[in-house]
């Protein structure tokens, strides 16, 4: 008889895998990675980030002294310093005044204010969605993005986790801290719940994106 327990942090990660996958495979995403986004379109989606990572790192401040939430509030995953810097470099000083939430954004920005700043779980799912996931493929698409665009730091310094030395090794201890957490069988179920909420929220997010989209405008070899 198998007696092994599967730490939480594995759980987690495979019951959300395909959770992930779907939101990683979103067309807007894609058209990034993929050089079919113009600097306009990158723009937008630092824009709808600006009010998610707002709500969720206004949630972590509420949630710096909770016992079992404090110990993923880390200032050195920031990221709205970063995004205020980034839009106003490639939108201006007054980025705030033009842009607009989406209603999906409006959803995932509600969500979090229901459950991230005062349901420590729910706080530890959605830090985690968007946290690890952004330590993890960051750096790749960050440099993907400047490439394209020419761009040195300004305008992907939503990317540079610079306060972070070894991400392997942050990341190794944010999951020990999930194995840690002192949740029952009930409430690690109600935390993965809530991460594979978080990743549809994010997908609508993307697919929001997507819908505004224009076409983007051919190379001018092509149009000469």
């Amino acid at each position: 008889m198998d007696t092994t327990v599967t730490p939480f942090s594995e759980l987690l990660r495979r019951r959300t895998q395909r959770s992930h996958g779907t939101s990683a495979g979103n067309g807007f995403m894609h058209d990034l990675v993929d050089g079919q986004c113009d600097v306009a379109d990158y723009a937008a989606l630092l824009g709808q980030y600006a009010f998610v990572y707002d709500a969720l790192e206004r949630a972590a401040e509420r949630m710096a002294e909770h016992p079992v939430a404090a110990p993923f509030v880390t200032p050195q995953l920031t990221r709205m310093p970063a995004i205020r810097a980034d839009l106003e470099y490639l939108v201006g000083p007054d980025w705030a005044e033009l842009v607009c939430p989406l209603p999906a954004t409006t959803a995932y920005v509600r969500r979090l204010n229901e459950v991230a700043a005062t349901w420590p779980g729910g706080f530890v799912a959605h830090h985690y969605t968007r946290y690890l996931g952004d330590l993890s493929g960051g750096h790749l698409l960050g440099s993907l993005v400047a490439e394209q665009f020419g761009f040195d730091t300004n305008g992907v310094l939503f990317y540079i986790f610079d306060q972070v030395a070894d991400p392997t090794a942050f990341g190794d201890t944010y999951r020990a801290q999930l194995d840690a957490a002192p949740w029952d069988d009930v409430e690690r179920e109600r935390v993965i719940a809530e991460v594979e909420l978080a990743y549809a929220l994010n997908t609508g997010l993307l697919a929001g994106l997507d819908a505004q989209r224009g076409p983007l405008a051919p190379p001018a070899s092509a149009t000469a």
